[in-house]
């Protein structure tokens, strides 16, 4: 039996004397997509956070491809193919649009791979070729939340933990983000996605973890969890 990409067992975490997440179980499969959902402040963020390595939990494991990286260095996820892309904005605001993708890319494709990467991040992000000169610090909020994107959808990672993905962008742009995700899963990646905008998970997603009070809920298929999404996350 093939090991899933991604797998929590009995995942408990905090911050401090805070517990954020109470033996919280998940898995991940090879090629498959998991949207984490739930109200805000039930530990979703914190999941993502253990499961690339960020945050080291206090019980159970994290296990990519079957391998056990509780407590690896966050170097340790990345080189097993392991992406976090994070809520809120990661860029370098004194750098140039341009330079934020060069220093990504460099380091991952190497001097060789960076042009062809900058061809792939400016054909997904358009308004990014535009803004291309500019120094990252200036540009909108959503603008930034693209350049952050940028790095990471280009690399075509094994396992990507996405953390409310669409954040301050613009519809239009946001399915264009969706379908930028459809096109690495059926390059075999495999997603976790933490996301406000529930119709563009459930639609994405082979499965629905729905998570409360840091722990595990409920967990089903997108056509069940219609109305329990509904009534736990706008609690209705």
């Amino acid at each position: 039996m093939t090991a899933p990409a991604l797998e929590l067992r009995g995942v408990s975490a905090g911050y401090g004397p805070f517990h954020a997440l109470f033996e919280v179980s998940l898995r991940v499969g090879v090629g498959e997509a998991v949207a984490l959902l739930g109200p805000n402040g039930v530990g979703k963020t914190t999941v993502a956070r253990v499961a690339t390595g960020l945050i080291v939990p206090t019980g159970g494991t994290v296990h990519v491809d079957g391998e056990d990286m509780t407590g690896a260095a966050t170097h340790r996820f990345a080189r097993a193919g392991v992406v976090h892309a994070p809520e809120g904005r990661s860029v370098f605001a004194t750098l140039t649009v341009e330079e934020n993708l060069v220093l990504s890319f460099r380091r991952s494709r190497g001097r060789a791979g960076v042009p062809g990467a900058l061809d792939q991040a400016f054909e997904l992000f358009p308004t990014l070729a535009r803004r291309r000169r500019q120094l990252a610090g200036t540009l909108s909020g959503g603008e930034q939340r693209m350049l952050s994107m940028a790095r990471v959808l280009v690399e075509s990672p094994k396992v990507l933990v996405a953390d409310e993905l669409s954040l301050g962008l613009a519809p239009i742009v946001v399915d264009e983000v969706y379908d930028d995700l459809e096109r690495l899963r059926g390059q075999g990646t495999s997603l976790l996605i933490v996301e406000q905008h529930v119709g563009h998970a459930l639609t994405l997603c082979d499965r629905v973890v729905l998570l409360d009070h840091g722990a595990v809920a409920w967990e089903g298929t997108p056509a069940d969890a219609a109305d329990r999404v509904v009534t736990r996350v706008f609690g209705v």
